[in-house]
């Protein structure tokens, strides 16, 4: 069982604007990721609890796109709330708990269905980048299939086993795809796994484009990746500011 560290008053008090915040950022990753077409009625979104490293943050089970901050829940690697909040979770929160287990970079983590990463996971042609702004995809996509750890099942990650399985196929990459499901995408902050999502699925797209053309297709060596990597990297909040707004404008309207 994951040992829990418990919360001090001197850090809940402290950190209530902050937590409050970061709760809101949540709700809102997952109205961008569903606006963007990467999570629609499935799929979720995470970020881990600055808190206490052992536990995460992600929403009550519901459609992304419906997700406010009270719909919040705050687990432990375990998939148990730690403070006794019943309602339903997400089957596949297991995802979340063995990656954030086995990769402290990793400080959120996003799981999509979007349908133009999902045939790189079934076909012999790797997902690699073809433009700039998915450099991060330099450092490999590895494929995880389930069934080639644990049989026939119904895809879905279920328990312990099944997520560290998966995380082990992350390794220190920052997307893994999942045959016949979907892909995992992390990142150093809550804004740059959003923007990793977004640009594995466009990503994704452009190649399939690029293939189709015929010709030989030219992408990012790992040294452009990891070059490119670092510059978005560092100017992150300007995408993510712009989401945040967009996404506000439409609860408006």
């Amino acid at each position: 069982m994951t040992q829990n560290t418990p919360y001090t008053a001197a850090q809940t008090t402290h950190d209530a604007h902050d937590m409050q915040r970061l709760f809101d950022d949540l709700a809102a990753a997952n109205h961008i990721l569903a606006q963007h077409e990467v999570l629609d009625g499935f799929g979720h979104v995470s970020v881990r609890d600055p808190r206490n490293p052992h536990h995460f943050l992600i929403a009550q089970s519901m459609a992304p796109e419906l997700v406010q901050p009270d719909d919040i829940l705050t687990l432990d690697f375990d998939c148990q709330p730690v403070d006794g909040d019943t309602r339903k979770r997400y089957l596949e929160t297991w995802i979340h708990a063995e990656i954030y287990r086995a990769r402290p970079d990793v400080q959120s983590v996003v799981h999509s269905h979007s349908p133009s990463v999902i045939p790189f996971a079934a076909s012999s042609v790797r997902l690699r980048p073809i433009y700039h702004m998915a450099g991060f995809l330099a450092s490999g996509s590895p494929v995880f299939d389930i069934r080639h750890c644990f049989g026939c099942t119904d895809m879905l990650v279920r328990n312990s086993a099944q997520g560290r399985a998966l995380a082990e196929t992350l390794g220190d990459s920052d997307v893994a795809l999942m045959r016949g499901h979907g892909f995992v995408a992390t990142g150093p902050s809550l804004p740059a796994a959003v923007y990793r999502a977004i640009y594995t699925e466009l990503n994704a797209g452009m190649q399939q484009k690029a293939i189709a053309l015929g010709g030989e297709v030219t992408y990012l060596d790992e040294g452009e990746g990891r070059a490119s990597t670092d510059t978005n990297l560092g100017v992150i909040e300007r995408p993510w500011t712009l989401w945040k707004r967009q996404v506000e404008a439409l609860r408006r309207d």
